[in-house]
């Protein structure tokens, strides 16, 4: 097994309701509208197009498990999804993790346990402070 690990950090938003049934989202961009219900952090210091070639590479590979975590102070949210030889990380802002199969630019990870849906309200009340420091871990696993 080898792992591919990268952080980068995000920060909260006002508007953040994570609701989504089927993906959550973070992104660069530094606003957010009530509409973006899967968007669980903004102001990201990297898109799907910044992810290390590393990580891109381990990610592509068929049998590779993407685990996620999104930390905020003391809360911790961990997803498990997986890798595509399809996944392209194309976006300029955006990294979307999808329960679904559903590949396109934006996409980090397919077929994940959460949704934003079913993250911690406790975790998702920290992300709605617009000063609140947002640490995302990604790590491959390649079998």
């Amino acid at each position: 097994m080898k792992l591919v690990r990268v952080s980068f950090f995000a920060r909260g938003h006002e508007n953040v309701i994570s609701t989504h049934i089927t993906t959550f989202e973070v992104t660069k961009e530094s606003t957010l509208s009530k509409r973006g219900d899967c968007i669980v952090a903004v102001g990201a210091t990297i898109g799907a197009i910044d992810l290390p070639v590393e990580f891109k590479k381990a990610a592509t590979k068929e049998n590779t498990t993407i685990t996620i975590t999104i930390e905020a102070d003391t809360l911790k949210e961990k997803i498990k999804g997986k890798g595509s030889p399809k996944l392209s990380f194309t976006h300029l802002t955006d990294l979307v993790v999808r329960k679904s199969d559903y590949i396109c630019g934006r996409t980090l990870a397919i077929n994940a346990d959460k949704a934003s849906v079913d993250f911690s309200r406790e975790l998702i009340e920290k992300l709605k402070n617009p000063k609140q420091k947002v640490k995302i871990t990604l790590t491959a696993e390649i079998y």
